[in-house]
C-alpha cells in the first residue's frame, strides 16, 4: 500500500476528518490535550502517515505547537520505544509531504477548471 493519497481517497479522508472533529467536540479534554493524546496513541499503534495528517490538521486548528508535540514524543519514548518514535517522526514527515502534494493537486485542479472556463468563454 502506498503512503500517498489520491483524489479517490477523498470520501474516506473526509469521513475520518469528520470523526476527528466529532471527537474534538465530544471529549471533555481541552482540544490541544486531546490532539496530543491522539498523537501519542498513533505512535503506540504505529499509525500510517494519513492518520498523522488528519490529527495534525486538527492540531493546527486548535493551536498545537511543535514544542508540545515534541514534548509528547519525548514523554512516550520510554514507554513505546525509540524505534516507534523514530517511525512516527518519519510518518509525520510523510504526512506533511502528502498534505503539500494534495494542496498542489487541488490548486492544479482549480487552475484546470479556470482554464476550461476561459476556453468556453
Amino acid at each position: 500500500m502506498s503512503d500517498t493519497t489520491t483524489p479517490d481517497d477523498r470520501p474516506v479522508l473526509e469521513l475520518l476528518a469528520r470523526m476527528t472533529a466529532d471527537s474534538l467536540e465530544s471529549s471533555t479534554l481541552d482540544p490541544e490535550t486531546l490532539v496530543l493524546v491522539r498523537v501519542a496513541a498513533l505512535v503506540a499503534v504505529d499509525a500510517a502517515p494519513v492518520s498523522y495528517a488528519l490529527n495534525l490538521t486538527a492540531g493546527s486548528v486548535v493551536g498545537l505547537d511543535v514544542e508540545s508535540l515534541r514534548g509528547v514524543l519525548i514523554a512516550i519514548a520510554p514507554i513505546v520505544g525509540t524505534a516507534r518514535v523514530a517511525a512516527a517522526l518519519g510518518n509525520i514527515v510523510k504526512a506533511l509531504a502528502a498534505e503539500i502534494a494534495l494542496e498542489d493537486l487541488e490548486v492544479a485542479e482549480l487552475d484546470d477548471e479556470e482554464d476550461e472556463d476561459d476556453d468556453q468563454s
